[in-house]
């Protein structure tokens, strides 16, 4: 089980981040001691960082200088700064990642399993019983057969896969998909379920995905 170390003085934010991590599968570690935080994650050892730049003590961003250079720890910035002075410094520091504050849990869990694939010599993809999800490819595979998903049609899958057999809100997708940011439709949800349902028709699961009605959707 690969463990992951929460860096961040939001204790909201480390359960919101522990319960999403814990859910797919991964061991969790809360650094609590930002005084000595380098020799905390040294004892811990830790398969991936999540690090937050605003900790007390010292400034994530020099954390991830100085453990830069006694380790190869895969780290995540996660942050609330949303500017590309902050991306380019921490990927600069040797960060593998960059994600801002709200963060999507979907988009999150799929960098963190990109990190593990790409280090553990894999191509970035998801599996879901006899199908094969290339995320990068944007298709789904059976065997021989394939189709090609849109992105609002892979990000749905993907969540779905991510949360097998747990229930999902129809709030949670449209949240996945469009952010809040801008009125859509509740219509428009329906229709990429459909087409998703169709495709997966196409590769021999008719009944994956099911409506729970007044709440949202479970794949099965």
């Amino acid at each position: 089980m690969k463990n992951i170390m929460i860096i961040e003085d939001d204790e909201i934010i480390c359960n919101e981040l522990t319960n999403i991590l814990e859910n797919s599968g991964y061991k969790v570690s809360v650094l609590t001691n930002f005084k000595d935080s380098l020799e905390e994650i040294k004892k811990v050892s830790p398969d991936l960082i999540l690090l937050d730049i605003n900790i007390p003590y010292i400034n994530g961003e020099l954390l991830l200088q100085n453990l830069r250079k006694t380790s190869t720890i895969p780290v995540i910035m996660v942050t609330s700064r949303n500017s590309e002075s902050d991306e380019v410094l921490s990927m600069s520091y040797g960060a593998d990642d960059y994600i801002t504050k709200p963060y999507n849990p979907t988009i999150l869990l799929l960098r963190i399993n990109a990190i593990f694939k790409r280090i553990n010599g894999y191509i970035d993809n998801l599996t879901y019983k006899n199908l094969n999800i290339d995320i990068g490819k944007g298709t789904v595979t059976n065997g021989n057969d394939e189709v090609l998903l849109t992105k609002n049609e892979m990000l749905i899958f993907s969540y779905l896969v991510n949360h097998h057999n747990q229930m999902v809100t129809r709030d949670e997708l449209m949240t996945l998909l469009w952010n809040n940011s801008e009125f859509i439709n509740d219509n428009a949800l329906t229709v990429n379920i459909s087409r998703l349902r169709t495709k997966l028709k196409e590769l021999g699961y008719d009944n994956a995905i099911e409506t729970r009605k007044g709440y949202g959707y479970i794949l099965l």
